[in-house]
C-alpha cells in the first residue's frame, strides 16, 4: 500500500545533497554546488530554480503550493513529498526528511529578512543534519555541541550569533569566547576574527550559528564532514 504523501519516510543519500530553495540562485553557485554535492533535492518552488537550469530534481519536498503547475507536471510523482502541516518552513520540512552527509541550501538568503530569519533557526533547530547555506558573500552553518576544527587564513572574518544561551571557549579568535555568556537578546560574538590558521570553537550548549566568509566553503566542510572528499 503506497502511503500518503505527507507520511512518507526518511530520504536516505550516501553523497552530499545540494539544496535549492525558491530565492534567487546564481548559475554560478549551482554550479559550485553541485561539483561539492552532486544530488540535487528542491525545498518546494526550488524545482522551478532547478528545472530552469537544466536540471531535474531528485526529490521535491514541501507544502508543494510554491511549485509552478509547468515544473509538477515534469516531475514524477515518486520524486514529490508532500508534506502538508504549516506550523514549519520547506527548509525546514526538506532539514527533517534528508539523511545525507552534508547539505548545501541555496536560494535561501537574500530575498527577505523574515525567510532568513528562519533559515537559521532551522539550522540551530536541527543539529544532527550538517547543513551549510550559502549566501552571496557567506556561508552559514550551526555549530555542533563539542569541538570543531576550522583550517582558515588569520584575518578571516569569524562572526557567531546565538539563538540560544551558551556558553564555550575558542583557540585561534582575536577575542576568545572564554568567560561569555552568549544569547540572542545579550552579548553576540559578530565581526570576530581569526588570529591564526587554525582556529577550533568548542560552545558547551548547541544554539550559536557560525558564518564565515563563503570562500572557505571547502574547510567548513571538511570540519563538519571529514569523510567529505571535497
Amino acid at each position: 500500500m503506497k502511503l500518503p504523501l505527507d507520511q512518507c519516510p526518511n530520504l536516505h543519500f550516501s553523497a552530499g545533497i545540494t539544496l535549492v530553495g525558491g530565492g534567487p540562485v546564481p548559475a554560478r553557485d549551482l554550479a559550485l554546488a553541485l561539483r561539492l554535492a552532486p544530488v540535487a533535492i528542491a525545498a518546494d518552488g526550488g524545482a522551478d530554480r532547478l528545472m530552469a537550469a537544466g536540471i531535474a530534481p531528485e526529490a521535491v519536498i514541501g507544502d508543494l503550493d510554491s511549485i509552478s503547475p509547468a515544473a509538477l507536471a515534469q516531475i514524477p510523482s515518486g520524486r514529490l513529498h508532500r508534506i502538508a502541516e504549516q506550523d514549519s518552513t520547506d527548509f525546514d520540512k526538506a532539514l527533517r526528511r534528508i539523511a545525507a552527509p552534508f547539505i548545501l541550501g541555496l536560494g535561501f538568503t537574500g530575498a527577505r529578512m523574515d525567510h532568513g530569519l528562519a533559515v537559521l533557526n532551522s539550522l540551530v533547530r536541527h543539529p544532527g543534519r550538517p547543513c551549510l547555506v550559502l549566501g552571496p558573500q557567506d556561508v552559514a552553518f550551526a555549530l555542533p555541541r563539542g569541538e570543531t576544527r576550522l583550517r582558515l587564513k588569520a584575518g578571516d572574518r569569524v562572526s557567531l550569533f546565538p539563538f540560544a544561551r551558551v556558553t564555550g571557549r575558542s583557540e585561534g579568535l582575536e577575542w576568545p569566547l572564554d568567560g561569555h555568556v552568549f544569547q540572542p537578546d545579550g552579548f553576540i560574538a559578530t565581526s570576530n576574527r581569526a588570529s591564526v590558521a587554525d582556529v577550533v570553537l568548542r560552545p558547551d550548549q548547541p544554539g550559536m550559528v557560525a558564518i564565515l566568509p563563503r570562500r572557505r566553503l571547502r574547510q567548513v566542510i571538511r570540519a563538519l564532514c571529514p569523510a567529505a572528499a571535497v
